[in-house]
């Protein structure tokens, strides 16, 4: 912002209009930030919060986003294994068989499109080396060490099937919705394991 402070436009029509754009800009950044704390406070008495302080142990999953799967998909533990959910978020690949030939195509897109989306944004993340950054390390600090070991393999796994699949010549899209498939899984065990400690 202080950079942007410093940008002068050649007329003072201009200048009006960007101020104009910058103010638009601040005023909702300080109204989602309003959101957000509102959203923090209130969650703490909601019965998913141990599963979202979990949740947050893997990579791209922050606070909004594990709010927002939690509210979307609620108890996932109901689903006896990771493939249901899958199934269920509509990540898996559509399939059309025929006698001996069984051919594979996208993902199937039933279910709920705004947990398979912001599932799909938080597995942007694996496209970076495995690496616990001072943020997840601080999101780890009180969680269990079982959930911060499933986090781990996430992690390590995740992050090494974006580059193999990338490295087949696959497009970057195709393989983040492939690792948000995976990603489903880890969360799955992760809320197994909180249900087993509660």
């Amino acid at each position: 912002m202080r950079w942007i402070a410093r940008i002068v436009c050649p007329t003072p029509a201009q200048q009006i209009v960007f101020q104009e754009y910058v103010r638009a800009v601040s005023e909702r950044t300080e109204r989602l930030a309003h959101l957000e704390s509102q959203l923090a406070e209130l969650s703490k008495a909601w019965r998913f919060y141990p599963l979202v302080l979990a949740w947050q142990a893997l990579r791209g999953v922050q606070f909004t986003t594990a709010v927002t799967l939690a509210a979307e998909l609620g108890d996932i533990t109901r689903f006896s294994n990771p493939k249901q959910l899958m199934a269920y978020l509509g990540l898996t690949p559509s399939e059309y068989s025929s006698g001996n030939s069984r051919h594979l195509g996208g993902i199937t897109k039933t279910g709920n499109s705004h947990a398979r989306r912001v599932l799909v944004e938080g597995a942007w993340a694996y496209q970076h080396p495995a690496k616990v950054s001072p943020s997840i390390q601080k999101r780890q600090e009180n969680l269990p060490k079982p959930v911060q070991d499933i986090a781990w393999r996430a992690q390590l796994r995740l992050c090494r099937r974006y580059h193999r699949l990338t490295a087949k010549g696959k497009h970057h899209n195709v393989a983040v919705t492939a690792i948000a498939r995976e990603m489903s899984a880890f969360m799955w065990a992760i809320a197994c394991e909180v249900r087993l400690a509660a």
